[in-house]
């Protein structure tokens, strides 16, 4: 009798541990890299406004560069932070889907570090925002690009209507502003 209780128990811690998933990959951001020392919600309102309507990004590789890095953080980040437990499910889920589609739009290799995403995106925007297009396009060509880096600044000047990333996005803002931004209703 006691062995199978033991046998039970096993199971069940086993059976326990084998439920729980890890959180999706997160990029780490110094403060300030969405404009906002709060990166969460100023990532959330980038995204937001920039994939509610491609018109508003056409010809601006930077703005469509740093509203994709949102959506790369944003889909760890919602899922990891527990600040975030307020953002219901399935926005999470949506967020996960929408990296994973902007990843698909921009040539990125899909099970790219999120961190080395964000800062190659990032570092891209930096570069063109300086003048400094040599450095702008070696960022394209980092090893998570499938295309081409002139391929790939021409979809981000042009980059077409991502439907999850917009729906997540807005859902991610609106659920935020709704928790106070800060996690808590």
């Amino acid at each position: 009798m006691f062995v199978r209780l033991v046998a039970v128990l096993a199971c069940l811690a086993l059976g326990a541990c084998a439920a729980v998933t890890p959180p999706p990959d997160t990029a780490q951001l110094m403060p300030g890299a969405f404009g906002l020392l709060d990166n969460d919600v100023g990532a959330a309102n980038l995204a937001a406004w920039a994939f509610a309507s491609p018109t508003r990004i056409r010809n601006d590789p930077v703005d469509a560069a740093r509203a994709s890095a949102a959506v790369d953080f944003l889909g760890g980040e919602l899922s990891s932070n527990p600040r975030w437990v307020v953002v219901s499910p399935l926005t999470k889920l949506t967020m996960r889907q929408a990296r994973a589609d902007v990843r698909r739009v921009l040539g990125i290799v899909p099970n790219a570090p999120s961190q080395f995403v964000v800062e190659v995106l990032l570092q891209f925007c930096a570069a063109w925002q300086f003048g400094n297009q040599p450095a702008a396009m070696q960022a394209l060509a980092a090893p998570v690009f499938t295309l081409p880096p002139r391929q790939t600044l021409q979809v981000l000047s042009n980059l077409p209507y991502i439907q999850s990333a917009n729906v997540a996005s807005i859902d991610a803002a609106s659920e935020m502003l709704a928790g106070g931004g800060s996690g808590r209703r």
